[in-house]
């Protein structure tokens, strides 16, 4: 305790935070849980409310959205974690670098580490500098500052600029006035409103389509399933090959005009965290293997690496963008190792936060995913001859 503030520590708040994940994803049982879920209820009213008069701020014109004169395309969702958003913000990167575009990402870096003093980029004074984790050419910034996602994209995307700044206007603004890109993708970019999207991608996970139905925060849904409507492109994720009608009916009622893209995230590799070692995926096959996460549907991770051969002896989930610590690696190494575990596996999101372990006795590598397009693909080309086009005239929303 601190002048009569009772200061918890770090331990506790990451129990406190898993806790309350249990509690909105119906994990947690007991009179506790049950407690806050009707709390969190009565909260989710109160958000939702909020959201409704923040969108009609906008959709009125009370309040404008600025442009910064150069094509803008959000990619996001109306739901909180794990529809697959970053492969496929580096699949739309990847696609329009390749085609002749100078492409930038604009994230928030969510969980990111303030820099100390802003970096020095061709005298641009400091208020105008956003955090530039890299420039196109060279990775400037670790995933401490960057984020996770950030630094992952940046370090797999040569020639591309990724932006980190809460105020994504003024992370565009540099990379236009700065850098000279002509396409900005706004990385989870459907709830912010201030720079406006020429275009907007939103991804709806076809084995979780609403979340858990509910709003935040009794639920992990961030707007009613009626602002689907604002989306240009729907993009079904995580499709496993099974028909997708029953849910696009219930897309359709919401939206009747996007295009639809049917795609799966799909393993394609294993690399080694720490030596870059590339494996095929045939080499889980019969394996025990431990697996160790800290992302927002641990499950679907776990399931992926089984559906691959391997027997998964040892799980360990912490939460959504977890920084690991030394400790954290540690002991869950000794597990490994006294459960004689032939290799650890986490995602590649987790591997950029990982700190190396004292001793590695079990190698640990990260399944790379990439998108496979399963249905529309005539969709996604058109869509991509849109943006070629370069359609600098705003597209008018249907709120």
């Amino acid at each position: 305790m601190t002048n009569g503030v009772v200061l918890l520590s770090k331990e506790t708040l990451d129990d406190l935070e898993q806790w309350g994940t249990d509690v909105i994803f119906g994990r947690a049982r007991g009179f506790r849980a049950g407690v806050m879920r009707a709390f969190l209820r009565g909260l989710s009213w109160i958000y939702r409310g909020l959201i409704e008069l923040r969108l009609s701020i906008y959709r009125h014109r009370i309040k404008h959205e600025r442009n910064l004169g150069t094509l803008v395309i959000s990619i996001g969702n109306i739901t909180v974690g794990g529809t697959g958003k970053t492969p496929v913000v580096e699949l739309f990167a990847r696609t329009l670098r390749d085609k002749g575009r100078r492409v930038a990402i604009l994230s928030r870096g969510y969980k990111s580490k303030e820099l100390e003093t802003p970096q020095d980029w061709h005298g641009v004074p400091a208020e105008e500098m956003p955090k530039l984790v890299s420039d196109g050419e060279e990775l400037l910034l670790g995933p401490e500052h960057a984020g996770d996602e950030p630094y992952m994209l940046a370090k797999n995307l040569k020639g591309v600029a990724v932006v980190v700044d809460r105020d994504r206007v003024k992370g565009g603004r540099f990379a236009v006035n700065q850098l000279g890109v002509d396409t900005l993708l706004l990385d989870d970019g459907m709830q912010y409103l201030d720079l406006g999207h020429e275009l907007d991608v939103v991804l709806v996970d076809s084995q979780a389509p609403f979340g858990t139905g509910a709003m935040l925060p009794r639920g992990t849904m961030r707007e009613p399933a009626k602002s689907l409507r604002r989306a240009s492109y729907l993009f079904l994720t995580k499709c496993q090959g099974a028909s997708n009608e029953e849910l696009i009916k219930k897309i359709r009622k919401h939206n009747r005009t996007a295009d639809l893209i049917e795609c799966t995230h799909g393993p394609i590799q294993l690399e080694n965290v720490f030596t870059g070692e590339v494996k095929p995926l045939s080499f889980l096959d019969g394996k025990y293997v431990a697996c160790i996460s800290g992302i927002a549907r641990p499950e679907s991770f776990e399931g992926a690496v089984e559906a691959l051969g391997a027997k998964v002896e040892i799980r360990r989930a912490f939460n959504d963008h977890h920084w690991f610590e030394q400790k954290d690696i540690d002991e869950f190494m000794t597990r490994c190792v006294d459960r004689d575990m032939e290799l650890i596996v986490t995602t590649e999101k987790d591997a950029v936060r990982f700190p190396k372990p004292s001793e590695l006795d079990v190698p640990i590598y990260f399944l790379r995913i990439e998108v496979d397009i399963l249905r529309g693909q005539e969709n996604w080309d058109r869509c991509i001859e849109r943006i070629l086009a370069h359609e600098k005239a705003r597209q008018p929303h249907q709120w």
